[in-house]
Order: C-alpha cells, then sequence, then structure tokens
C-alpha cells in the first residue's frame, strides 16, 4: 500500500522554482539548497509503548527569525507496514515553503493492534506542544498531513479531543527527574489545519461488506467489538462545528481507499459549518496521479495553507 511515490514531489519544486520548463538541474539545485537551510535531528523518542521507543525526525530552518510554523507528517502503509524513513521525500514540498517538519513513526499492527496508531500519533501532537520553545516551533501554525493510513491518522489527530481518552497514556518528561514519565498536564497543541491525501475516513466501512480491505483486517485482528472500536477511531464520529479546515485530495478510480470515504467527510464537514475543500483528482489511483493533476494537487495544497494564513511570513 504505496503513498507518495515521488511524483507530486519533482513537479511541485520544480514548478516552484521554474515554471513547469524547469530542468532536472533546478530539482538538484533545490535538494542542495534544502540540505543548506535545513538542519536534521533524527530519532528523537517522543514516546514509549509496549517497550517500544517511538520516534521522529525534526527538519527545521537553521536560520529562522523566529518561531516556525511546524508541519506534522505521518507515513502510510495501511496501519501495518511502511517507516517515516520510507515516505521522507514528502516533507520536500513543505520544506520549500518554509515549514519546519516532524515526520512521526507509529507501532505498526505486528506491534500492536487498533487504535496503537491513533494513540501514538496524539501523543507525538502532544510532544510538539511540550517541546515547542526547545525547537522554536510555532504553535499557532500546526499542521497535519499524511498519505492513505497516513491521511486517516493526520484527520484523527486533528479531530479527536482530549476528552475521547485515546490520548490518556501519553506521557511527558519532567526534566528534573530524567527517565521519569507521568501524566501529561497540558491539552495538545490547536491545530491550524488538516491535509488528509486519501486518507480513510471511516474504519468499520474496511471492515466488513464491499469496501472490505486486508489491510484493515490485519490492523484489528481478532479483537472483540470491532464496529465499537472502529468508528471510536473514525475521523467521521468526530465531525463537529470549531474543526480546523481541512483539505481533502482523492483520485475518484482510488482501488485501496474509497473515493466515497473523501465525498462523505466532505458533505459533513460542510454540512457541520467547516471549513473545508475536497479536490477530486479525475481517474486518480492511490497516490498516482498524471503529471497535471500532480501540480494541481500542490498548488492546492499552497493555496489552501494561505488562504487561512498558515504558510510562513517570510515566503
Amino acid at each position: 500500500m504505496r503513498v507518495f511515490r515521488g511524483r507530486w514531489l519533482a513537479v511541485f519544486v520544480l514548478a516552484s522554482l521554474a515554471g513547469s520548463s524547469a530542468q532536472l538541474s533546478d530539482a538538484a539545485k533545490a535538494i542542495a539548497l534544502l540540505e543548506h537551510d535545513y538542519e536534521v535531528i533524527p530519532d528523537i523518542t517522543y514516546f514509549i509503548a509496549n517497550r517500544t521507543e517511538l520516534r521522529l525526525d525534526i527538519y527545521q530552518p537553521r536560520e529562522a527569525k523566529g518561531p516556525t510554523p511546524v508541519v506534522m507528517f505521518i507515513h502510510g502503509g495501511g496501519w501495518v507496514e511502511g517507516s517515516k524513513e520510507r515516505d521522507v521525500l514528502g516533507v520536500l514540498p513543505y520544506l520549500q515553503m518554509g515549514f519546519s517538519v516532524v515526520n512521526v513513526e507509529y507501532r505498526l499492527g505486528h506491534v500492536s493492534l487498533a487504535p496503537a496508531a491513533v494513540e501514538d500519533c496524539l501523543c507525538a501532537l502532544h510532544w510538539i506542544g511540550r517541546n515547542a520553545a526547545k525547537y522554536n516551533f510555532d504553535l499557532n501554525k500546526v499542521i497535519l498531513t499524511g498519505g492513505s493510513a497516513g491521511g486517516h491518522l493526520a484527520l484523527t489527530t486533528g479531530m479527536i479531543p482530549d476528552s475521547a481518552g485515546l490520548a490518556n497514556e501519553c506521557a511527558a518528561e519532567n526534566d528534573n527527574a530524567p527517565g521519569w514519565r507521568g501524566p501529561w498536564k497540558s491539552p495538545a497543541p490547536k491545530v491550524a489545519a488538516i491535509i488528509n491525501w486519501f486518507g480513510i475516513t471511516d474504519v468499520w466501512d474496511m471492515l466488513q461488506g464491499p469496501n472490505i480491505r486486508s489491510y484493515a483486517v490485519s490492523w484489528f485482528g481478532s479483537q472483540p467489538n470491532q464496529e465499537i472500536l472502529a468508528k471510536r477511531v473514525s475521523p467521521l464520529t468526530y465531525v463537529r462545528a470549531g474543526l480546523p479546515p481541512i483539505l481533502t485530495i482523492h483520485g475518484d478510480a482510488d482501488p485501496l481507499v474509497p473515493y466515497s470515504d473523501a465525498v462523505r467527510l466532505h458533505e459533513a464537514l460542510s454540512k457541520a459549518g467547516v471549513p473545508n475543500q475536497l479536490l477530486t483528482i479525475p481517474g486518480g489511483k492511490h497516490g498516482d496521479f498524471p503529471a497535471d493533476q500532480t501540480l494541481k494537487a500542490a498548488e492546492t495544497v499552497r493555496e489552501f495553507l494561505s488562504k487561512y494564513g498558515i504558510t510562513p511570513e517570510d515566503k
């Protein structure tokens, strides 16, 4: 279940530099500039669960003039495969726009079944809030994004309230007692926007009926009360007024995540008065979009973030 195959990244970077006629050398220059302008801080442990250290990587501007908007990037893979390293190219467009990026991993199905991945990403968001001063994050401009299962996790991370109890195991470090772990004492930072690339919005629909998917079945295993749990981790369950703006990008010929997931989310959000947009990629598969549609999607992301005042001020 692959996502972010690279085509939209190349198109995005090239177009932002020199238009559609840009040469490959321009892309090489762009990557070189990003390497020069950004510092990488890899493999920071943000949470320990089931004796598993969960890590994240930070990419941040070396010479930022002030706190920088931050993108929390979540990889895909149907909750049962993938890694933050595999999808790392997905962070490039956001770096090019001037964001800091936090690229997170989470427990896959072979380590812990549902809802572990949801819990982990919620804890990563809490970690961003607790460490904003240390890493110069602008908590007024926190964006969540991912593709496929990563899109689902971006949605749940930004939509599930603390009152749902799925963040109860999040732990905070006590600076006065290294290694000590206790309950977090503050709410997660407010999310400014969610960029959902063909993410699952109705998990129960993936566990039974015509839209059943093997990856969803594997993520749930043989746990009891699956319908209750599936709804507890479904973005559609948490649609309500007051959510951050949400952009969904989805191909209408996606064989892995039904396009109807995007439509249903868009309709529910609109009914609730939540600012949102659905960009449909005609004939689009699971992220492998035609070049022209890829460029349109990239431009839409930038325009969407700019519309809500979330892009870095110096860009």
